[in-house]
Order: C-alpha cells, then structure tokens, then sequence
C-alpha cells in the first residue's frame, strides 16, 4: 500500500495592534487586529495580541507573546495617522527617537534600540507580494521605507532582531486613521474604514501564509 502524504500543520499567526496613544481613545491598528482575534483559513489561524505604546515595554510584551504563542508568522500592526494606504513597511531601523512622549511619559532621543545591534532589519514578509494583492482587491497600498522612529519602529526592530535564526516570518504593517479621528482634525488628514483595514489585514495574512519568494517588481521610491 502506498504511505498516504502527510499533510502539512496550520500555521499560527501572531497579530499585534497598539493601544491608543498621545491623548486618543482609539487605535485603528488594535481595533482591526482584535476582530481577526480566532480568525482561520486553509492552513493557518490567527492569534491577536494588544501592546503597549511605551518603549521597552513593547518589545518585552511581544516577546513574551511570541514565546507564549509560538507563531510561524508575526505581522506587527500600527497606526500612521496621515497615510493614505495600508503600508508594507521594508525596513526598520535601530534608534528611538521621538517627537513626542509615549504613554509612560518617556521620550527617547537619538537612543539605539539594541546596543550592538546592526543599523537596520529587512522585513521577512512578502510586502510586495501583499502590496500586489491588496491593489488587486482595490485597497491603496505600498511599499514604505521607513516605519518612523516612535514605539512602532521599536517593536519592528525588537521583532525582526529577535527573529534573527528563527524559521519566523515577521514584518509590520502601518494602517491610517480611522474616519472618526480624521474627523476630530481641523486639517481632515486621510483615513480608511475600519472594515477596510481589516479586510486588508485578511490579505495580508492569506498571502503571508502561502507566499514563499516575494514578488519581483518595482516598489521603492524616489524621494
């Protein structure tokens, strides 16, 4: 008889969103990440994850998520107030240098996240292979070269150093505002549906899992 092919184990699937931060009562990355809380598909399902926006305390939550999850993928979520498109961020790179306080009141300037650690980390993610099917589907999105250098920079740095020798593929992702945050702006900076984004995120995750070799095409930027 012939040996029948063993299939192949579901992959688990680590989502982070932050709280919400600098005086706001929401965070559209948490609030879309949280919906997707239990969430399966063919070959994978989804565990949600919520950090705080306070440097250290991040990076030492997710860990310990990692760690207590065992994930196959980590997709880090946050929110880009002013971006227009889900952004499949490339790199992140090794300094905390923020323009204002995080929620413990601390403000770090020019300070590297690892002491020893490389200038940057390229995401594992398939960001163009995901930026291509999210287009496909009709949701603005791209390619980003840079994550800031605020708390969401520091946990995509934490991650991506931690993941060094692991078989993990992790990257992050920058949502925009939510319609009702663009609202309370005299400037009525972009935003997107919370149901969007976490549409978006479904995509994200679906290509993630299946996806091996990213795509080859052009995605950077001039300027």
């Amino acid at each position: 008889m012939t040996a029948p092919t063993p299939q192949a184990s579901a992959k688990t699937v680590l989502l982070t969103g932050f709280e919400p931060f600098n005086g706001a009562t929401i965070n559209p990355s948490w609030e879309a990440v949280r919906a997707l809380d239990g969430w399966s598909g063919p070959g994978f399902s989804v565990v949600a994850r919520q950090l705080p926006c306070v440097f250290g305390s991040a990076r030492d939550v997710l860990r310990d998520a990692v760690a207590g999850v065992r994930p196959d993928i980590v997709i880090a979520v946050g929110q880009a107030g002013g971006r227009s498109e889900i952004s499949l961020e490339r790199v992140a790179i090794n300094v905390d240098d923020a323009s204002i306080r995080d929620n413990a009141g601390s403000q770090p300037v020019d300070t590297p996240i690892v002491a020893d650690g490389p200038a940057a980390y390229f995401s594992t993610l398939p960001v163009k292979a995901i930026v291509k099917a999210l287009r496909l589907r009709g949701f603005p999105a791209g390619v980003s070269q840079t994550a800031g250098t605020f708390v969401c920079n520091h946990v995509f740095y934490g991650l991506m150093h931690a993941a060094v020798g692991q078989p993990l593929k992790a990257g992050f992702v920058h949502v925009p505002f939510l319609p009702e945050q663009a609202a309370d702006r005299p400037e009525r900076p972009p935003s997107m549906a919370l149901r969007d984004i976490v549409d978006a995120l479904r995509i994200a995750v679906e290509v993630a899992v299946v996806t091996e070799a990213d795509t080859q095409e052009a995605g950077g930027a001039t300027h």
